[in-house]
């Protein structure tokens, strides 16, 4: 049975993490196979907070090493859902 896993990442401040967040989300570019980043901006405002969903190709272990890494940056919420296909 196959397995599907996105992960969600709140970033609190883009500006201050935007370069670890890209440096992880490049080195581990061969698990994702679906990246999506949201958020507020109009013409009066451009929030520092901004959501990224990232669909993952992989294994288990692939999973984790994307899961782990974004952990360990400070300012990030990280979730993990896994559906069974």
């Amino acid at each position: 049975m196959a397995k599907r896993c996105v992960i969600g990442i709140l970033v609190t401040n883009r500006v201050e993490n935007a370069p670890q967040v890209q440096k992880v989300l490049t080195e581990c570019g061969c698990y994702i196979k679906t990246r999506l980043g949201l958020h507020e901006v109009d013409e009066n405002l451009c929030a520092p907070a901004g959501l990224i969903l990232l669909e993952l190709f992989g294994s288990d272990k692939a999973y984790a090493d994307v899961e782990g890494r974004l952990k360990e940056i400070k300012g990030l919420q990280v979730q993990k859902m896994v559906f069974e296909a």
